[in-house]
């Protein structure tokens, strides 16, 4: 399996318009973060995790010509806020199929109600197959198992996925025991960790590593970093040494 980190930043990106803050003019490529999303392939299959602001750039920077769905963690606009640029993929491959929490569909539709209207379509429109999904209950695709994993960004309830040994979350505040247990045994689990200080709706660094330490992944990969957590060569030095900072564009095996 093969994940590519198409976007590793927070809601605002890196660097942030009109900041001054050190990290944000930092030469360091690895400090110049999209919003966060990653392409997730095996065989023939791509599915994208998020479709934020970003995706466009990000599709063709990594040069995909095909998606075969989009798993969608929530609503927030960081996270969807670029779904019209499904078209390219659409006027090729027909209804892109979505996946996501039945509130997620239901703040798309508000949003983008011209891909979902069923009457009077605007002719250059794309047009998507929901799916919702269920905690607890897993779905299948391209002959794998996609296990939803239900966690909290403050009050709002968001999706992470696995996939096989490959855990994906993002926009986690706290994880109750039942879902821990659908994290055993992984090889790679990608969480966010946005800075250093506490936050009310995300993992800081501290509370990442305390995770990461629970969940025993023989590698984690931190990504939805913001420019607070730090440069990103300073920051890699401090971590535990299975424990690495994403950056966009980042390739790794599962």
């Amino acid at each position: 399996m093969k994940v590519t980190f198409l976007g590793t930043g927070t809601s605002q990106g890196i660097p942030i318009i009109g900041s001054n803050h050190p990290v944000c003019l930092s030469d360091d490529p690895r400090d110049k973060r999209l919003r966060v999303s990653v392409l997730v392939e095996w065989n023939s299959n791509t599915y994208v995790i998020d479709c934020g602001p970003d995706f466009r750039q990000q599709m063709l920077t990594n040069k995909v010509e095909k998606i075969d769905g989009i798993l969608f963690t929530h609503e927030h606009a960081d996270h969807t806020a670029g779904l019209d640029d499904i078209r390219p993929f659409f006027f090729k491959q027909g209804d892109i199929p979505i996946y996501a929490h039945k509130r997620v569909l239901g703040e798309l539709k508000k949003r983008f109600d011209y891909i979902f209207a069923s009457e009077n379509r605007y002719p250059g429109a794309p047009a998507v197959e929901e799916i919702e999904v269920i905690n607890n209950e897993p779905f299948r695709l391209g002959g794998i198992d996609i296990v939803p994993i239900d966690v909290m960004h403050d009050k709002l309830q968001v999706f992470g996925y696995r996939f096989d040994k490959f855990a994906y979350l993002t926009d986690v505040k706290h994880v109750n025991e039942e879902e821990m247990h659908k994290l055993h045994d992984l090889d790679v689990l990608v969480v966010n960790a946005l800075r250093i200080t506490a936050h009310q709706s995300h993992f800081n660094l501290e509370e990442a590593l305390d995770f990461v330490e629970k969940v025993k992944p023989k590698k984690a990969y931190f990504t939805h970093i913001s420019h607070l957590l730090g440069f990103h060569a300073e920051v890699e030095k401090i971590l535990p040494k299975n424990v690495f900072l994403a950056y966009d564009n980042l390739i790794i095996d599962v």
